[in-house]
């Protein structure tokens, strides 16, 4: 008889071996004092944490206006969407939540799906259903549900080096001429930091006949004067063919979408078994999706705040000599480069500063390149940016880390 418990272990084995298993936080956020929030120990004892990695980027899963609509959809409509949209009809705030992204992103429609994950994995895959032949040009550090929906189409693809435009035109020029071809990439890489060359890479669409699939997760509702992306911010947004984002970070809930013209997104709806066969998203999900664009759209100052406040913690980093990575965005990476290392700085931070920040390891990234991920938030504080860095600078002694020279 086959051992399936050995399997496992053993499977788990390996990823502690190799100093990358990660144990889950318990924290309970606490309604309107975002970052704060109280952990819960082992033991049922309970500290008080700064969280420094949440991808609520602006604190809109905390907002009043956001809260209030939830709420507010609760009471008028119930718990659940009753199931997909095909059987069990649309909850009105979703079809006015997709109006609202389309207007967004500047396009004719939107589509819901229930993460930014399956708009990802679901679109990438219908669109090689639909365009037979289609060769996919994907830049190496696109996020796993991208490589999934590309890798579950089946269809040829291209992996170029990471915002290398030279490799990415190579491959364009040696692609058959009247093939349908997608290139797939992201605005914002996460765990860099760095920004696409959207403007040149459109050029390159043009030039060799490609559609263009942009996957702005980390973007939205951060750039642009209303929040729309980088694209926004960069004046492209009508040239980009297909939009792909998520309502579960700077938008503050959850679930994702795509903006496209009308006939993508009819396809789309018609084909894809990620959106057909699965539960819509709960009606008070949409309702404060919908309220916290329309508050973004017209809230700049607090994107500039937002940037203010990583570009001080980069500052604060490099003055200590904690080797923060370059980044020309609002994640602050900084460099350990061991899993051991990385989680044990971690694991410290938490249970003796009240410090929450996750290590991000091999295979998010690779190996070598272990790091930190800050996220700071305009709700982030001078005096809590002081109680990090010190921390920070206390444990990169302890732990004998290398450092980067001093900044004057």
């Amino acid at each position: 008889m086959f051992d399936y418990s050995a399997a496992f272990d053993a499977a788990v084995t390996q990823v502690k071996d190799e100093g990358r298993y990660r144990v889950f936080a318990d924290l309970k956020r606490v309604r309107g004092q975002f970052p704060k929030a109280i952990r819960r120990r082992e033991d049922g004892s309970e500290q008080d944490v700064i969280v420094w990695c949440s991808n609520d980027y602006l604190g809109m899963g905390q907002h009043p206006a956001v809260l209030d609509a939830m709420q507010a959809e609760i009471e008028a409509v119930g718990a659940g969407a009753g199931g997909t949209r095909n059987i069990s009809g649309t909850t009105r705030s979703a079809v006015d939540l997709e109006a609202e992204l389309a207007e967004w992103h500047a396009k004719e429609a939107a589509l819901l799906f229930t993460s930014g994950y399956v708009a990802n994995e679901a679109t990438l895959t219908t669109l090689q259903r639909i365009l037979p032949g289609l060769i996919v040009f994907s830049d190496s550090l696109n996020h796993a549900s991208m490589i999934a929906g590309i890798r579950n189409g089946g269809c040829e693809r291209h992996i170029y080096a990471h915002n290398d435009l030279v490799h990415l035109e190579a491959l364009l020029a040696a692609a058959p001429v009247d093939a349908p071809k997608l290139i797939a990439f992201e605005s914002v890489y996460s765990m860099d930091g760095d920004i696409a060359d959207l403007k040149g890479t459109i050029a390159l669409a043009h030039k060799y006949g490609a559609m263009t699939y942009l996957d702005e997760v980390h973007a939205v509702g951060l750039y642009g004067a209303r929040g729309a992306g980088v694209a926004e911010r960069d004046g492209v947004q009508d040239q980009i063919d297909i939009i792909e984002c998520t309502l579960g970070k700077a938008i503050g809930v959850m679930g994702g979408y795509i903006a496209a013209s009308t006939a993508i997104v009819d396809a789309i709806r018609s084909w894809a078994a990620g959106f057909i066969f699965t539960t819509s998203l709960p009606p008070a999900l949409t309702a404060g999706a919908l309220a916290s664009v329309r508050w973004l759209k017209t809230h700049p100052e607090l994107r500039e705040a937002h940037q203010e406040r990583a570009a001080t913690l980069k500052q604060r980093f490099a003055a200590a000599g904690i080797p923060v990575l370059p980044s020309v965005s609002h994640i602050v990476p900084v460099h350990v480069g061991d899993p051991v290392h990385c989680k044990m700085i971690s694991d410290m931070l938490l249970e003796n500063h009240g410090v929450y920040v996750q290590p991000i390891n091999y295979p998010t990234v690779p190996k070598g390149t272990e790091r930190l991920r800050f996220t700071p938030s305009p709700n982030h504080t001078d005096a809590m940016m002081d109680d990090l860095v010190k921390a920070m600078d206390r444990l990169w002694t302890h732990c004998n880390v290398a450092r980067m020279p001093a900044a004057a």
